[in-house]
């Protein structure tokens, strides 16, 4: 009997069953109009196609959730195509196509360790930790005196990822980064 989940349950990863064909849940939204009922608004990726689409479904409406399992893998490297993981325990390497990992690969640096998710026992994408540690390697200079609350500029990190910072962030500078959300949190 496959698990049955509800739409309030819905998680940024997680795999549900749509018409036959399984996908994954990239980003979804609670929506409460002031009249009418609530709805979810959710960005779908195709396991097998690779297509993202944007669907939505009424509140509570009930999907079967599709298992996945996760592994602790090193990342690599980008061969282009395909991008090398190797298992930490037998050494063994799978590849998981470029196109699949596109969001996730500016912040992932080679040697680090990541989830990888398996769908079926195939690897079909990563897990990538709440928080990582970057160094920005290019960013305008920050003024002196420019203080204004919530003020932001784009920085570039070492692995090639632009977030928008607080403007005292300089060049060297060591950041913690939310890589699901493409955010700043905090200096490291």
């Amino acid at each position: 009997m496959a698990e049955v989940v509800s739409t309030n349950q819905f998680r940024n990863g997680m795999h549900i069953e749509v018409d036959g064909q399984t996908w994954r849940i990239v980003e979804f939204q609670h929506v409460k109009p002031g009249k009418g009922g609530a709805f979810v608004r959710t960005r779908l990726k195709a396991l097998a196609t690779g297509s993202v689409v944007d669907k939505t479904f009424r509140a509570g409406e009930k999907f079967n959730r599709i298992r996945t399992e996760t592994k602790s893998m090193q990342y690599l490297y980008d061969a282009g195509d395909d991008v090398v993981f190797m298992d930490e325990e037998t050494y063994d390497q799978i590849s998981i196509p470029h196109a699949d990992l596109e969001d996730e690969l500016p912040f992932m640096q080679p040697s680090s360790s990541v989830q990888v998710l398996f769908v079926d026992g195939k690897p079909s994408g990563v897990d990538l930790p709440a928080s990582v540690v970057l160094e920005v390697t290019d960013t305008e200079p920050g003024v002196k005196g420019d203080t204004v609350s919530n003020v932001t500029k784009p920085a570039t990190l070492e692995t090639g990822a632009v977030v928008q910072v607080p403007l005292f962030v300089n060049v060297g500078d060591k950041l913690k980064v939310d890589p699901r959300e493409r955010r700043y949190i905090s200096r490291a």
